[in-house]
């Protein structure tokens, strides 16, 4: 089987959702986001996209409804050993089978959580969970249960943290040995992504930012590559990951002869990101994290180019999305603790004249603060 942690460590953290779960008066919780599944239960699928949920009782009892492709699945990537099947058909509606599988487990009037906040949950089927639910059960929104519980990350998920820090690396190297005019964004973002799969690493939750010429200014995945010119730059926000496991950083890198504005605005951008690593300490609220930042950047003259978003957490992530909660902005009142990761990010474009700057890396919170596990070297690339 292909359980990336151990069992007593798997149930350790269903332990803290069931105590979580008590906390809050539920007597269940109703899972539609794959992250909480993966991390309580090691299951790893992108059956997401279709109705699927993961039952987990306050009394410990699970069970997992899912369509017949995942089946298999769920038996070789995880500890559940209860698992049913909602059959594909022209008026399937697996709101309903869930309906008779809570009856059966004698849950009628139960008040049980929901994770409402889920793209494992679109819309439509949230209706109609909603209308074959109604009478049967209380529900409640539960969103971030677990999310917030993910957040500390143990010490088995760290190592895997920084195994992502190191493929990121390995990427970013296989960019600057091939970026040159001439060369093809296709070729480097192949290049890229193939030596995170070939160092046993996975395809990201969502995909690289590659953008030369006017596009290096896109913080956006776009379809269409270009040819680097002979003076160009070169924008690239990409990340090693490792049992789904993220490490994120971005690069700004200038091609032929770096433009004065391209210096200055990258020193702002690594003033700017030190200065938010600094902050990145245990005790200490992220709206802070966001105002260290900030102060650089206005100094530096930057105020109006800035972005309202210095980065985010992350994990386990799985598409379309690798951000995690919560995000680096203004105000943010969450507290920094040991074991969370963040992604900070610093970026500038001057939509005048078309030039862009960026820059970011992966860190680690220890107990003394920031821990980076990729991209130690912050000096401006140029090739």
């Amino acid at each position: 089987m292909k359980i990336h942690f151990e069992a007593d460590e798997l149930a350790d953290r269903r332990a803290v959702t069931i105590t979580k779960l008590q906390n809050e008066g539920l007597d269940g919780l109703l899972m539609f986001r794959q992250e909480s599944m993966y991390y309580l239960t090691g299951y790893d699928t992108i059956g997401f996209v279709f109705f699927q949920c993961l039952y987990l009782g306050v009394d410990g009892s699970m069970f997992l409804l899912t369509r017949r492709p995942d089946l298999l699945q769920a038996q070789q990537t995880s500890i559940i050993d209860e698992i049913h099947i909602w059959q594909d058909h022209e008026d399937a509606n697996p709101s309903q089978d869930l309906r008779d599988l809570l009856l059966c487990k004698g849950l009628s009037a139960k008040k049980l959580g929901v994770e409402l906040e889920s793209y494992g949950l679109t819309a439509a089927n949230s209706n109609k969970l909603h209308a074959a639910l109604k009478g049967v059960v209380t529900l409640v929104d539960a969103s971030y249960l677990v999310t917030h519980q993910r957040v500390i990350k143990s010490a088995a998920e760290l190592e895997y943290v920084r195994r992502a820090g190191e493929l990121s690396d390995a990427a970013l190297k296989e960019a600057i040995r091939l970026a040159e005019p001439g060369a093809s964004e296709a070729t480097i973002l192949a290049a890229m992504q193939a030596v995170v799969l070939a160092g046993d690493g996975d395809y990201p939750a969502c995909e690289f930012i590659i953008g030369s010429g006017p596009y290096a200014q896109l913080v956006r995945y776009h379809s269409g590559r270009r040819t680097l010119d002979p003076q160009d730059q070169l924008t690239l926000e990409y990340a090693g990951v490792f049992r789904h496991y993220h490490a994120v950083a971005m690069q700004t890198i200038v091609i032929g002869e770096a433009d004065p504005e391209h210096v200055e605005r990258h020193k702002a951008c690594k003033d700017a990101l030190l200065a938010c690593e600094e902050a990145l300490r245990p005790g200490r609220a992220l709206g802070e994290v966001y105002e260290a930042g900030a102060r650089l950047l206005g100094s530096a003259g930057y105020g109006e180019d800035r972005f309202h978003a210095f980065g985010y957490s992350l994990g386990a992530c799985y598409g379309p999305n690798w951000m995690d909660w919560p995000m680096i902005y203004e105000d943010n009142p969450v507290i920094i603790r040991a074991g969370m990761v963040f992604f900070v990010h610093l970026i500038l474009p001057n939509s005048v004249n078309g030039l862009s700057q960026s820059l970011g890396r992966t860190s680690i919170i220890g107990k003394n603060g920031a821990q980076p596990v990729c991209s130690e070297e912050l000096d401006l690339i140029v090739i």
